[in-house]
């Protein structure tokens, strides 16, 4: 379901070929060269996502190739889409080239041979890769061909969403129990062919009921990113996205919470974190409402109320006590290790704590 491997834990001499082995297992048989194999420093995740697979490497320079021999091999017939940040990365299949890609995507087709290379020695390539069998994606058959090794803009659109839902599950996938592990590959499968649709022009290819789920996904992102406009609401969410007021409730008709439901809950989610943190203990709680677009103090106060119990000062004291109930243990660790923390000094070598704030704000 979930596994991360790390080259620290081979030793130095196997390290480089440990890597082709993992590459091979994760994606595909490739042949894999560098300038310091005996110095070679690379960790690599897998996570099961029902018909999809996503992987996550880190890797410094280097050159990899997928040769005919090798694709007679072993071909998982699938088409890989990476987010690469960190270092750039090229790679060039069936007569096209990316160039140096970083911050963006690009698709390989493993059913062809490629060249690819990392070539900025001493530096580090971070990529997450989507893996997705060509038989799942709801394209036309070899539609998706004339997209590959060319740049994939990841902030955009929807190679933007795309991009920030691989990176999120990249994070946080092996939380996630199986059912909602195999839900969430459906949904960057659905977003990873919008994506490709978007740049390929052929959105109308896509079946109904993708275009609908990524049209949700599109609505996510959008309230998601508007939470602090006091003006979000429900008609501004459809007008935006060119369907009617009517359709939208539709829409959420499934999820069983209403537009202004949903942007009221994720609203309160976001006030919920701002006053649990410390950092933030000496900001109003009025202004952390207006923060989210709360826009009236007592309708906020009463909402947090109803949502999570208590009230948003009581939430934000029984923060309070448990930071300073921490920061307590850890000055009598360090009394018991005699270690003298001089608070407030900030002198090297010291544990520096901030003073207590006194009283909340409200």
């Amino acid at each position: 379901m979930w596994s991360t491997l790390s080259s620290t834990a081979v030793p130095a001499v196997d390290r480089f070929e440990w890597f082709a082995d993992v590459v091979a297992q994760a994606l595909a048989p490739t042949a894999i060269s560098c300038a310091a194999p005996a110095e070679f420093e690379a960790e690599a995740s897998v996570l099961e996502l029902g018909e999809v697979q996503l992987s996550t490497f880190r890797y410094p320079a280097l050159r990899s190739r997928r040769s005919p021999a090798l694709i007679r091999q072993s071909d998982p017939e699938r088409y890989e889409l990476g987010l690469v940040t960190g270092s750039p990365m090229w790679i060039s299949q069936r007569r096209n080239d990316s160039g140096l890609i970083i911050g963006d995507m690009v698709l390989w087709d493993t059913s062809h041979p490629y060249e690819a290379g990392a070539p900025v020695e001493g530096s580090t390539v971070r990529a997450v890769i989507l893996q997705i069998p060509k038989a799942a994606l709801p394209l036309r058959s070899g539609k998706a061909d004339e997209l590959l090794a060319r740049r994939i803009s990841g902030g955009q659109g929807m190679g933007a969403i795309l991009a920030q839902f691989m990176t999120s599950l990249g994070a946080h996938g092996g939380d996630c129990d199986p059912a909602d592990r195999t839900r969430l590959g459906r949904v960057a499968l659905d977003l990873a062919a919008a994506c490709l649709a978007q740049n390929l022009g052929a959105g109308d290819d896509l079946p109904a009921e993708t275009r609908t789920r990524v049209l949700l996904e599109r609505i996510d992102a959008f309230i998601d990113h508007n939470l602090a406009d006091p003006e979000l609401t429900p008609q501004l969410v459809a007008d935006r996205h060119h369907i009617s007021l009517r359709r939208l409730y539709v829409l959420f008709q499934e999820r069983e919470e209403s537009v202004a439901g949903c942007i009221r809950r994720r609203r309160l989610a976001r006030c919920h974190a701002d006053l649990a943190n410390p950092e933030l203990r000496t900001r109003p709680i009025h202004a952390v409402a207006a923060r989210w677009g709360f826009a009236c103090a007592a309708g906020f106060s009463r909402a947090f109320r109803d949502a999570y119990g208590i009230s948003p000062s009581e939430l934000r004291r029984r923060a309070g006590e448990s930071a300073r109930t921490d920061r307590q243990g850890v000055l009598h660790a360090a009394q018991s290790l005699k270690i003298s923390p001089a608070l407030g000094s900030g002198n090297e070598g010291e544990a520096v704590f901030p003073p207590d704030v006194p009283g909340e704000r409200a």
